[in-house]
């Protein structure tokens, strides 16, 4: 299985720390972050990963090789000249995925998901795109119709939404984005009518009324991001309470 891990970005709620380094490095439990991503996706069958740099590139590429690429594939999407977003960065690295679904995981993501699960979860109901999600607290939410199926995007703090109609309580639901999904060979097909530069959920919004977007509901796990020094303690006990 082929998963594709998004390391690109600057990390600035990770200053000082990325003054100097990337954030896919921040240590948690003597570990950077990235290892312990890597080591669950291939703990859960993904035996080939391409991972997107920008900040601090070499570094990274040099942690990788450090570790023998932990006796997996794993490949690299330079975008050192120009950051492409994430929707940018997948299709970007189209050429790795050979016409098949692949797995999507931030960097900065700590969780108990069962990663393997959302994947074959998403092969099996043949949707275009699953998203990870539960009822965590937010300020910003994808919606969804009670099929699960994405409808749009909701910022309470400002009642602004995104989608062909308004959120409505009695038929959607909100729900917050892990930043792990699962895309179709045809979802990434799709990317060659969009620019080179674009966000994802961008993308999942612009096709959602015409393809199936699922929902991987996951309230009864645990996400940590650790984009943000204050959740590093955080990430710690979780960690520690999994055993990774």
């Amino acid at each position: 299985m082929k998963a594709m891990i998004l390391a690109a970005g600057l990390g600035t709620r990770l200053k000082p720390f990325t003054n100097d380094n990337p954030k896919a490095l921040v240590p948690i439990l003597d570990k950077p972050v990235i290892e312990h991503v890597i080591l669950k996706l291939k703990d859960q069958g993904f035996n080939e990963i391409i991972i997107n740099i920008h900040h601090f590139a070499d570094q990274i590429i040099d942690f990788i090789k450090s570790k023998n690429y932990f006796d997996i594939r794993i490949e690299f999407s330079d975008e050192r000249d120009k950051l492409l977003d994430t929707g940018g960065a997948i299709k970007k690295a189209a050429w790795f995925f050979d016409n098949e679904s692949v797995l999507i995981h931030n960097a900065d993501i700590i969780s108990d998901v069962n990663l393997c699960e959302v994947y074959n979860e998403h092969i099996q109901n043949k949707a275009l795109a699953t998203l990870v999600v539960n009822k965590r607290k937010t300020s910003r939410y994808l919606f969804f119709d009670n099929k699960n199926n994405l409808k749009g995007w909701i910022n309470e703090k400002d009642g602004k939404t995104i989608s062909s109609s308004e959120y409505n309580a009695l038929n959607h639901h909100k729900l917050a984005f892990f930043g792990i999904h699962a895309l179709s060979a045809k979802a990434i097909s799709l990317m060659n009518n969009f620019p080179d530069k674009f966000s994802i959920i961008d993308f999942y919004l612009s096709l959602c009324d015409n393809f199936s977007i699922d929902a991987y509901v996951a309230n009864d796990s645990y996400m940590v991001d650790v984009g943000k020094l204050t959740s590093l303690n955080e990430a710690e006990e979780l960690l520690k309470t999994l055993k990774l």
